[in-house]
């Protein structure tokens, strides 16, 4: 049998090594919905560390990509606010851990297609700051938790657009199996519009991130998400 021809070989290893890096070092996701407004936005798209949950432990503040799950082939992001062993409250937007509310400082009011929202800093108990955005007037009744004791290999989530996603709140704690991995930065970003959740898929990525190429926003690209 002939050798192959040496461009096949090195496309061979190129796939192989980008096909290693996919499952166990790094993933792109791309940001369809406006959750975890004014932190993400629809057309941020990401980079996700799929090894540190491998070295360490989830903490309080990570950005973190998951399965979800009532259907672990959608892949969602959200923000951990809850650890094993805390206790959560959460009374109309005030979240309180283990008794004590969590301090929120404003930042500003900003209009959104017509509807006023009001921006602020939320501070976690390990120092984590980060913005939260709530709706000035709530369309629907926001969505109260009553005491919930966290076990062990569970978390709480929530996105950073509290009136207008779905965490914890509405399906319940995060296994730690679901766990995909942390995000760590933005690396690109472009004005697109949003998806819904059965939109999301392969194809739809690759149109989505071809709309980006033309609506680019250079001020987010390179953008940490670390804290």
């Amino acid at each position: 049998m002939r050798a192959l021809p040496r461009w096949v070989r090195e496309l061979v290893v190129v796939v192989l090594v980008v096909l290693l890096i996919r499952t166990f070092l790094v993933q792109a996701y791309n940001i369809p919905s406006g959750s975890m407004k004014p932190t993400l936005l629809v057309g941020d798209f990401i980079l996700v560390n799929k090894l540190v949950y491998r070295l360490s432990e989830p903490q309080r503040g990570d950005l973190v990509v998951f399965k979800w799950p009532l259907n672990p082939n959608l892949d969602f992001i959200k923000r951990i606010i809850g650890m094993p062993g805390d206790i959560i409250e959460i009374s109309d937007h005030k979240v309180f851990i283990n008794g004590q509310e969590l301090p929120l400082r404003f930042v500003e009011r900003v209009e959104e297609n017509g509807v006023a929202k009001l921006i602020y800093e939320e501070s976690l108990p390990n120092g984590v700051k980060y913005r939260i955005a709530l709706y000035e007037t709530p369309l629907l009744p926001r969505k109260g938790v009553q005491q919930i004791h966290i076990p062990p290999g569970h978390y709480f989530v929530m996105g950073d657009n509290r009136d207008n996603s779905e965490d914890s709140r509405y399906w319940g704690l995060l296994p730690k199996e679901n766990l995909v991995g942390k995000a760590f930065v933005i690396y690109f970003s472009g004005d697109i519009p949003p998806l819904d959740t059965t939109e999301v898929n392969l194809l739809t990525g690759f149109r989505q991130l071809f709309l980006a190429f033309l609506n680019p926003r250079l001020e987010r690209i390179g953008k940490p998400l670390i804290w």
